[in-house]
């Protein structure tokens, strides 16, 4: 088994943003980070569970996310993701990264859960940290479906 533990943050909300993931797979551990210059919390929080899928090397072992996103986690879990493919995405915010994700979602087995943030989780707080320290760094990257497209 694979395990993601996904975190993202924005100051200002839109603002400055990043995310973090951690991917663990036996004793392998990879930590993936990326800051950018305008964004919100749900879309980094969403590409950090993108970002971590995309650099996965195999789809032959399920995955589980743990997320402290809850509109990461609804959205797979409660069939809100479904829903909105089948409206086309009508009124909805971050297309682009739903479907950069849905691609994602079929390659793999994935298993979502949600985790209280800051409650002590070692991993998910390491991807606060690195969440945070990339939405503070100097090189922010430009988060284009945010600035072009919202």
């Amino acid at each position: 088994m694979i395990t993601l533990y996904t975190d993202g943050a924005a100051k200002g909300n839109p603002g400055p943003g990043g995310y973090g993931t951690v991917l663990i797979f036996g004793k392998h551990r990879k930590e993936l980070t990326q800051g950018f210059r305008m964004t919100t919390n749900n879309r980094m929080e969403l590409l950090a569970v993108i970002a971590g899928l995309e650099a996965l090397k195999t789809n032959e072992y399920p995955v589980t996310i743990y997320s402290d996103s809850k509109y990461v986690v609804d959205a797979i879990n409660k069939g809100w993701l479904e829903s909105w493919v089948k409206k086309g995405f009508k009124g909805k915010k971050n297309v682009d990264l739903w479907q950069r994700f849905l691609p994602l979602q079929k390659r793999f087995k994935l298993t979502f859960k949600w985790v209280k943030g800051h409650a002590g989780i070692p991993e998910n707080e390491r991807c606060d940290q690195l969440a945070v320290q990339s939405a503070e760094s100097s090189s922010l990257l430009v988060d284009e479906g945010f600035e072009n497209l919202e």
